[in-house]
């Protein structure tokens, strides 16, 4: 099975409440995550535990330049952000790197997959 994962803990609160429904990912990852794919999401720190938050259903995969980023997008990875430059320079500490708006990136949308009592 693929996995999403987070490894900010204050991610883990924005996909509880639902406010998170988008990774935004670093050059083309459209050969690893399909439309339709099952994947588990995951936070916790990287090389060590983690925790399952949900498993989800990704809904699209789109490709693009982080300069052709909507509002919208950008919003749903971060409810925090809205402007490419913003999420350049959030992408640039997360990836310990300078990312600019002609990188390329993956939007992920993803849906999670509740169970409904019979």
């Amino acid at each position: 099975m693929y996995a999403l994962n987070f490894y900010s803990p204050m991610v883990s609160d924005q996909l509880r409440s639902h406010r998170k429904t988008a990774t935004i990912r670093l050059g083309d990852k459209s050969s690893k995550y399909k439309k339709g794919m099952v994947v588990s999401v995951l936070c916790g720190v990287r090389f060590g535990p983690r925790e399952k938050v949900f498993d989800a259903v990704i809904d699209k995969v789109d490709v693009k330049e982080l300069r052709d980023l909507s509002p919208r997008e950008i919003e749903h990875d971060n409810p925090e952000l809205r402007r490419p430059e913003d999420l350049a320079s959030f992408l640039s500490q997360l990836y310990n790197r300078e990312i600019t708006e002609n990188d390329t990136v993956t939007v992920i949308r993803f849906s999670q997959i509740v169970s409904r009592p019979v």
